[in-house]
């Protein structure tokens, strides 16, 4: 239910390794660091298009064939990014951010450790943090991937943050991670302005509708999670 192939397609090899020795899903967001430097060598390679107007910092960045970054985009890095990705303009790509082929970081959109597999769309007004996006996942324009819950407050002594812990069927699963966004499932989708909260577990094929504020938890695949809401029409006078 919670393993990684529950919720990816890990035929390739190249995305398997991504979460070898990992349980869970999430086990993946702790050794991002250790991907990217695998995966930059520690150095800069740029084989793909940084058009005029992207800044690039000078960290360990990957930018592979046939990818483009666009005017007025910031890769600050350290980040992989794919093939034939795309980094739209205005778009921000924090640290330990991997983006792999074909896929699309939009306009005003921001990516901080965090893993969009091949395919995944972020492209209009995203925040996407600590959350990993399967195959082909799209993100309505708006949609925030929340990872950090508002009363997670730092402890005193140790300056450390609580684990997020999530509720599936009764029993409590302690992620050990203070921060977690989302992890939606290969073709999962949200409607525009569609909130998930810390701890959101989306199944394959899933469907999250517009306007919708998430809480926490395991949804299945192939499930539709809808708002109700009521509207009102009166005469104009």
């Amino acid at each position: 239910m919670l393993a990684p192939a529950d919720f990816f397609d890990l035929e390739d090899p190249f995305i398997a390794q991504f979460f070898e020795g990992c349980e869970y899903v999430w086990e993946l967001l702790p050794n991002l660091t250790a991907h990217i430097a695998r995966l930059t060598q520690g150095r800069q390679t740029i084989l793909g298009e940084v058009m005029e107007g992207a800044y690039i910092s000078d960290r360990p960045i990957y930018i592979g064939e046939g990818a483009r970054i666009e005017p007025g985009a910031y890769v600050r890095g350290p980040a992989y990014i794919g093939a034939g990705a795309v980094v739209r303009h205005g778009a921000f790509v924090r640290e330990n951010a991997i983006l792999l082929a074909g896929s699309i970081l939009g306009h005003a959109s921001e990516i901080k450790n965090s893993v969009l597999l091949p395919g995944a769309y972020a492209p209009h007004f995203n925040y996407v943090g600590d959350s990993i996006l399967g195959h082909h996942v799209n993100l309505g324009a708006g949609t925030k991937l929340s990872n950090l819950g508002m009363m997670s407050e730092k402890d005193a002594l140790s300056g450390k943050r609580p684990s997020i812990q999530i509720p599936i069927h009764g029993k409590l699963y302690d992620t050990g991670l203070p921060k977690l966004g989302a992890i939606m499932g290969d073709n999962a989708q949200t409607g525009c302005n569609a909130v998930l909260n810390p701890g959101c577990l989306i199944g394959k094929n899933s469907l999250v509708y517009a306007n919708l504020s998430l809480r926490k938890g395991y949804h299945p695949s192939n499930s539709i999670i809808k708002l109700r809401q009521k509207t009102k029409r009166i005469p104009r006078r």
